[in-house]
């Protein structure tokens, strides 16, 4: 991987988007041995209005912090769809939840769509892991970090007394992508 890949978490602020970019950028530097880069943008309504962060993985040095060609694009909502779409990379690939996200917009990338909140609130019985299923998902599609620097990093951000469940996020979001493409 010598390339420079660029990820972009998307989605409304609360469904934390921000966290889910930290954890996969901890993944790939701490626990995978590579370079990563993260950043965040929300607006000032914060909880609720379009949010992303974003991950650049690479085995260079990253010189440039900020993702301009997205190789890949988390969608949750239709609105972070709509706003952040424009920076997928011809070739690259949009992932949105098939039940929050309506419209795919037209581009030369491959679309995706996943039951990413649904599988979160009733396969894991919680809304709130939608990010770490998400995670899951990313982390099978790209194979760009390991699923043992993925839940290390996960284990090491949630919550005492919640390592279970996020495991089961986890493990949901790599069960989607096998499924799909099986």
């Amino acid at each position: 991987m010598s390339e420079r890949y660029e990820i972009r978490f998307s989605g409304s602020g609360g469904q934390g988007l921000i966290l889910a970019g930290v954890i996969f950028a901890e993944a790939a530097a701490i626990y995978d041995g590579k370079n990563a880069a993260q950043s965040q943008s929300y607006g000032p309504e914060a909880r609720g209005g379009a949010s992303k962060s974003e991950v650049i993985l690479s085995d260079d040095t990253i010189d440039f912090p900020k993702a301009t060609s997205i190789d890949l694009m988390l969608a949750l909502t239709q609105e972070a769809c709509t706003k952040y779409c424009g920076d997928i990379k011809d070739g690259g690939t949009l992932l949105a939840d098939e039940d929050f996200v309506r419209d795919i917009p037209n581009g030369n990338f491959k679309a995706i769509r996943l039951p990413i909140i649904r599988t979160a609130s009733e396969d894991v019985g919680k809304a709130f892991v939608a990010n770490i299923v998400a995670i899951g998902a990313i982390a099978a599609l790209t194979g760009r970090v390991s699923r043992e620097a993925i839940e290390k990093a996960v284990l090491s951000r949630v919550p005492k007394g919640t390592e279970d469940l996020n495991r089961k996020a986890l493990a949901a979001g790599y069960e989607l992508v096998e499924r799909r493409t099986n």
